[in-house]
């Protein structure tokens, strides 16, 4: 039902289920990942009116939160490198047994999933950092801050022909084509290669 991809790693659909509501991704060598994308494959809804949250444990610390799936939102790409806040929810006990028997020195981390009822979920994805609750709650809000973050990546890139100087780019000056058509191949390189989080560190 999930898959789960990390960048620079094959797919992994090895889901390991705890019980009917509960299942964990192995993350090997967690300490590399920055990025994890997590979605469903396609070939079984939820039920209705149910959809999952997303957890995150690190051998330690515990378990965070990262957000949520459902048949209206079938992925999400998390962050967890610089993010970690360890929390504690029922979903985080059942997950706590199954993660126990791995030996702090891997440093495998775990990813859960637990099937829950979409009112539920949303109650606990909005105790979630105010600015990733709006984007889990609001997708056109998300949409809007993703392609604003895309503008300001090409605008910071054509400035930068510029001697840096934004106030260069008036209307007056002209771009010449091939410079958005290299920007947009390496743009599309970075994000193939490293996800989106590059466009965060524009903030």
């Amino acid at each position: 039902m999930f898959g789960c991809l990390v960048a620079g790693r094959p797919l992994q659909t090895n889901l390991q289920q705890i019980d009917e509501t509960h299942a964990i991704f192995e993350l090997p060598a967690a300490g590399s990942i920055n990025h994890v994308c997590v979605f469903l494959l396609g070939t079984v809804p939820f039920p209705e009116g149910y959809g999952a949250t997303v957890h995150f444990f690190w051998p330690g610390k515990g378990f965070q939160l990262l957000g949520m799936l459902s048949n209206e939102k079938p992925s999400a790409i998390f962050r967890l490198r610089g993010t970690y806040s360890a929390q504690s929810t029922n979903a985080h006990a059942v997950f706590t047994d199954a993660a126990s028997d791995a030996a702090p020195s891997d440093v495998t981390a775990f990813l859960g999933l637990s099937i829950e009822p979409l009112p539920q979920i949303m109650a606990e994805v909005a105790t979630l950092p105010s600015a990733v609750a709006k984007s889990s709650a609001n997708p056109v809000a998300d949409s809007t801050l993703m392609a604003e973050r895309i503008v300001r990546h090409l605008f910071n890139y054509l400035s930068s022909f510029v001697g840096g100087n934004p106030s260069a780019l008036t209307p007056d000056v002209m771009v010449p084509m091939s410079m958005i058509a290299k920007w947009y191949e390496n743009f599309l390189t970075k994000v193939r290669n490293s996800g989106i989080g590059f466009l965060e560190n524009q903030e």
